[in-house]
This record gives structure tokens, sequence and C-alpha cells, in this order.
């Protein structure tokens, strides 16, 4: 008897000494100290459902990135996901934006509902940044600032589901203040969550341009991630529900209302029941949609894991209602949809068109308009004139972008030197913008070409001294 009760207070010993000296949680310690977990949701999935939903941009023009990632949380929630498991990163300056012709209001198509009523908001403006977002899906409170405090606390039993919607590029997905995620970043918070023993199986959603390139030759298939894009690594996501479109807002937006990778994916959930459509299933779904848009249209990939494919939606996303024999219906009509950046343009011209003549309103929307264009007008003759330096004349530079990776291969062989040249373009010739970061692919061919970092700088500095 003594000996029992001995063991016992030695247990418990060893249970508060982890707790203060990790992140052991203790549902991580019974499990850890017994082999299993007991906790079993509704759908007799083992482990609890934990979602991070990012919309990585600002600014009214991009109202579809926020609506996007508002309508993913009405569709977890009503799956059963809790608030205390789904964390949400959004600027949040769309809802009350003086643009916005529904105060309060977020709509993700032409007759949605509202999707911002009840939307936690656990990072927004400042918080929103690459700092937070790599935190919290590690479980690492120390490394938040600001914020909810909430983080992905999550065990061995575990399953993770991360969807991004924003403006991306090559190797990037960018945020807002001029803040970008990096791939190799991205991949290796993932490989420290997998090497934590922190979750079962990852479903990440990315909707972004050249979103592919964030795991493509990157994200192994042993760490039990699950991964689809918008885009390979050398294309545009589109936009939809935008402005004069057939399916358009009601006529007083003059913004798009959403993605058409996101769109998809949402309302493929909302007609088939989550636990009669798998993975792979919506994926098909989704693939469909993209590639009826025509030759505008982008093409969605996968990465990882191909057995998590097989797994039903709702381990992820919880029980949702719907057709309960998957027969690959998902919509009634052909979308139109416009590049990422002219969506951009097609706000701010529809503002200009609408501003009553002879108003300031409609001199600080010609303003506006004129500065977007003219930063991308420098922008791309920066970047062709140092090309063109480096490599002795436009036609060798007109060969180094054009040239492919290899499919397989990560779009560049030195993440150091990629970084190196964006800071350096930016330091000599000002702020990219998620429009210029359309460039990056030719930092990152400039270094597997062998571009040093002071070639780079001489050329810049020349190129654009009294310009940024």
């Amino acid at each position: 008897m003594a000996l029992s009760i001995f063991a016992i207070l030695i247990m418990f010993l060893s249970f508060f000494t982890q707790i203060a000296t990790s992140r052991l949680t203790p549902q991580n310690f019974m499990t850890n100290s017994f082999g299993t977990s007991s906790s079993k949701s509704k759908d007799g999935v083992e482990g609890t459902k934990w979602a991070v939903l990012v919309a990585g941009s600002r600014g009214f023009q991009n109202y579809r990135h926020q609506a996007d990632i508002c309508h993913a949380y009405q569709i977890l929630k009503r799956g059963g996901l809790k608030d205390e498991n789904i964390i949400v990163f959004m600027y949040d300056d769309i809802a009350y934006n003086e643009d916005n012709p529904k105060k309060g209001v977020i709509i993700n198509s032409p007759h949605g509902e509202d999707v911002y009523n009840g939307v936690p908001k656990d990072y927004t403006g400042k918080n929103l940044n690459v700092r937070n977002l790599l935190g919290v899906i590690l479980g690492d409170k120390k490394a938040i600032k600001g914020g909810s405090g909430k983080v992905v606390d999550s065990g061995p039993n575990d399953h993770i589901f991360i969807y991004y919607a924003d403006h991306g590029a090559y190797g990037v997905l960018t945020m807002p203040d001029f803040e970008d995620l990096y791939a190799d970043d991205f991949i290796k918070t993932m490989k420290k969550k997998h090497e934590l023993g922190t979750y079962k199986s990852m479903v990440i959603y990315v909707e972004a341009c050249e979103a592919g390139s964030i795991f493509e030759g990157l994200l192994p298939k042993e760490w039990n991630i699950y991964a689809t894009t918008a885009s390979n690594s050398e294309e545009s996501s589109w936009a939809t529900y935008c402005p004069g479109f057939d399916v358009a807002p009601p006529p007083q937006y003059d913004t798009c209302l959403g993605d058409l990778y996101s769109v998809s994916w949402m309302e493929d959930s909302e007609t088939h029941s989550s636990q009669a459509e798998t993975l792979e299933q919506q994926y098909m779904v989704v693939k469909k949609r993209l590639t009826e848009a025509g030759s505008e249209g982008s093409h969605e990939m996968w990465f990882g894991s191909n057995q998590i494919s097989k797994d039903l939606r709702s381990q992820y996303m919880g029980t949702t209602p719907g057709r309960t024999t998957f027969n690959g219906a998902h919509y009634n009509h052909t979308h139109q949809i416009v590049d990422q950046h002219q969506a951009d343009i097609l706000f701010f011209k529809r503002k200009v068109i609408r501003a009553v003549e002879g108003s300031m309103e409609k001199e600080r929307a010609k303003k506006e308009l004129e500065d977007v264009l003219s930063h991308r007008n420098h922008v791309d003759s920066t970047i062709k004139a140092i090309g063109t330096s480096l490599f002795g004349g436009n036609q060798g530079f007109q060969m180094l972008t054009n040239t492919l990776r290899s499919t397989g291969q990560p779009i560049v062989d030195d993440w150091n030197c990629f970084k190196s040249m964006v800071a350096i373009y930016e330091k000599h010739c000002g702020p990219l913008s998620s429009y210029g970061k359309k460039h990056l692919r030719t930092f990152a061919k400039m270094c597997n070409a062998g571009i040093q970092q002071n070639q780079m700088a001489q050329a810049s500095s020349l190129v654009c001294a009294g310009t940024s």
C-alpha cells in the first residue's frame, strides 16, 4: 500500500516538473505516460481539431481575402470546432471601412450572408505578423507579442487545418506592412512542429499567386502534412465575384468578394457532407472548377502526404450537413475571374468612375490610381534595367527569366542569397509591394545563376539612384 502511494506521488511530481519546464499540457502528459488519449469528438475522430485562419492583406481593395477567411471560420464553427481551437489572423480593416457599403458586414459571394459576425479577432492590425503566426503554429506562447495569446496547444492525437488567403509570390507568402513569410522559414516551422510530435495529421490550404513555390521540393511526405495550393509555382491565382462580371457583387460594391480557389472549396464544403467527402474528392472538385475557368485559370496543386488525402474532411473541418453521397456536383455556372494584381486596379478604377466629377473625392481617387500605376511602372522598369545590366543585355535577361526549374526542385538553392537580393533591391529602389513581388522569381533566378550580392548592389544603386 505504501509502495503504491509512493508511486503515485512520484508520478504527480514528474507531471508538475514537466509542466514547469516545458510546454507539456496535462492532456499531452497523460498521452505520453499512458500511450493513448481518450478524447473523441462527436464524429468519432480521436483528438482535438485545431484551425489557423490567415488573411495576410489589408486595404479595401483586398476585401476578398478577409471575406474568404471569415467564411472559412463560419464553416468550421458550424462543423463543431470551438472558438478556443480556431485562431484567426486578419487585419480587421474591412468591416467598418469607409468604402464598405454595409458597415459591420462582410460577404463572400453576391447573395451570401454576413460572414463577419462572431469571428474571433485573435491577431489584428500590427499583431498580424510572421513572428506571431509561426509562434501560434508551434504552440509557443513565449514567442507571441500582442493579440489574444491563443496558440495551437495541440497534442500527438490532434488534427490541424491551416488556411491562408492573400497575395503571394515566388517563395513567399505576403503579410501586411511589407513583411513576408519565406517558404524556407515556413517549412522549418513545419519540421519543428513534426519533431515536437504535437499533431497526428495536418492539412494546409493556400490561396495565393505562385503558391506551389511554398512547398515544391520542400515538404516531405513523412511529416503527415497534406497541402493544396491555388496555383503552381509560376502562375497567378484569381479573384472572382467582381464588379462588372456576370455573377457580380451588389452594385454598391467596387471590389471583388472572393477568390476562385477559396470560394470553390468553401462552396463545395457547403454542398457535400464533410462525412461523405474526402480531401482528395474536394481537391478534384476544386481542380475542375479552376480548369473550367479557361486559359486564364490556374492549376491547383497538392504536396506532402497523399495518404492524408484519403481522410474525410470531417477529420479537420468538423461535421457539416450536405449531400451524403459524393457525386462531384459543385456549382451551376462558370466563373469569370481576374488576376489578383488586376483586381486591385479594378477597385481603384471603379472608385474614380463612381466619384462625382469635380469633387475632392474624384481627385483623391485619381491620385490613388495614378500612384499605384506609377509604382508598378517603377518596379517593372527598374527590375528589367537591373537584370539587363547584370546579364549583358536584354536577350540574356530574357533567357534568365524564362528559365524554369525542374519539377520537384525548390525555387532557389540559396535562401539567404534570395532574401539578400530582395533586401538589396528595396534598399536602393524602394518597397516592392504585393505587385512588385511578382518579380521575386527574377531574384531567385539571379541567385541560381551565381550573381553575387555586391553585383546586385552595384547594379541596383546605378539603376535606382534618385528614383526610390
